[in-house]
C-alpha cells in the first residue's frame, strides 16, 4: 500500500513509518519539523517539509504521492498551549484536518486520524470511558480533536468514505522528547537520571491510561487492514496515578524518586482511562505492553543518549 504519514518525523509517526515499513508497505512522510526530527525516519523514506496549513504545497505532496491511505498525525499537542491559545490549536487541529480530507477526497485516500482519548471525553463520563459514552472535552485540544473527528464523520456521510479515527490514550515509549512540554513518562525518567525531582501538578492522584508506542503503531497497522470506518478507543483500560507512575520510574532508576508538587493545571481531567473492548472486537488489536517494561524501555533509551533511530 501507498502511505502519507502527516507529522510521520514526530514521536508516534517515525514509530509508525517503521511499522509500515516493516510490512512491507511504501511510505511517505509529511511533516513541518516543528517538532519532527528527520533523524528519527529510515533513510528510504522521502521527507516533504510541509505544513498542513498550507492548502496549495499539501495538495501538491498528495497529487504527487498518489497515497491510498493517509495517516493524519500532524497537529498542535499540547493541552496548556491550546488553553492559551485555542484559535492557533483550531487552526492546526481543525482546518489543517479539513485540509487533509480535502487533498485526500482528491486523491481518492483514505484517513487514519490520530484523535486523542485522553482529552476528548471530559469528567462527567464513566471509567473507563467507551466511544458511545458522550465526549466532554475540558480543553480547546479535545474538543478540536472532537471538531476534526466529526469532519471525518461528515465527509464519511458526504462523499462515501472510510475514514477512521483512533482515539488514544497517553502514548509513550523510546524518541519522546524528555525535556519537552508533553509526555510525562519521558520527562519523569529524564529528571530522575539525572537526579533532578519530577514536578506533580495537583496532588498526584490523578490518573491516566498510558499505551506504549508500539502497541499504538500496530493499532494503526489493524486499522489500515480493516479498511472500514470508525472510532475505537486505543489504551489499556488500566488507571496510573502520577504517584504510581513514579514509583515505577523509581524501580527503571534503580532507586527511589522523590517529586516536588506544584499548583494543578487548568483544562486537565482528574481521572480519564479507555475502553477498548471495541478495537479489540473490530481490529483484533489489544496492548501488550506492561508499564512496568515500557517504563523501562525508556528509561535505557534516554540512558543510551535519547538516539532516533532507537526503540520499537
Amino acid at each position: 500500500m501507498r502511505i502519507l504519514v502527516t507529522g510521520g518525523a514526530g514521536f508516534i509517526g517515525s514509530h509508525l513509518t517503521d511499522t509500515f515499513l516493516a510490512n512491507g508497505d511504501e511510505v511517505t512522510v509529511l511533516d513541518d519539523l516543528s517538532r519532527g526530527r528527520p533523524g528519527r525516519l529510515d533513510p528510504s523514506i522521502a521527507l516533504h517539509k510541509v505544513s498542513i496549513t498550507e492548502v496549495d504545497a499539501l495538495r501538491s505532496v498528495v497529487e504527487q504521492v498518489r497515497p491510498e491511505l493517509i495517516c493524519h498525525l500532524a497537529a498542535q499537542i499540547d493541552v496548556r498551549v491550546s488553553v492559551d491559545s485555542p484559535a492557533d490549536d483550531a487552526a492546526i487541529n481543525v482546518v489543517g484536518t479539513v485540509n487533509v480530507l480535502e487533498a485526500a477526497r482528491a486523491a481518492g485516500a483514505r484517513v487514519l486520524f490520530a484523535s486523542t482519548g485522553g482529552a476528548i471525553y471530559g469528567v462527567d463520563v464513566p471509567v473507563p470511558s467507551s466511544e458511545d459514552d458522550r465526549p466532554g472535552p475540558e480543553a480547546p485540544y479535545g474538543t478540536a480533536k472532537y471538531c476534526a473527528e466529526q469532519y471525518l464523520g461528515l465527509y464519511n456521510r458526504l462523499h462515501g468514505t472510510t475514514h477512521a479515527a483512533l482515539r488514544l490514550a497517553n502514548v509513550y515509549g523510546p524518541r519522546q522528547d524528555p525535556t519537552g512540554e508533553a509526555g510525562v513518562v519521558g520527562i519523569f525518567c529524564g529528571r530522575a537520571l539525572h537526579g533532578d525531582r519530577p514536578t506533580v501538578f495537583g496532588d498526584g492522584g490523578q490518573t491516566r491510561d498510558y499505551v506504549y508506542v508500539g502497541d499504538v503503531a500496530a493499532a494503526f497497522l489493524a486499522a489500515a487492514r480493516t479498511g472500514r470506518p470508525g472510532v475505537w478507543n486505543i489504551g489499556t483500560s488500566r488507571e496510573t496515578s502520577v504517584l504510581e507512575l513514579i514509583d515505577l520510574v523509581g524501580k527503571a532508576a534503580g532507586r527511589d524518586v522523590s517529586p516536588e508538587f506544584a499548583p494543578a493545571r487548568p483544562g486537565e481531567v482528574q481521572r480519564s482511562a479507555l475502553a477498548v473492548e471495541r478495537a479489540r472486537n473490530d481490529l483484533g488489536w489489544t496492548a501488550r505492553t506492561g508499564l512496568a517494561d515500557g517504563v523501562g524501555e525508556v528509561y535505557r533509551w534516554i540512558e543510551s543518549g535519547s538516539p532516533d533511530r532507537a526503540g520499537r
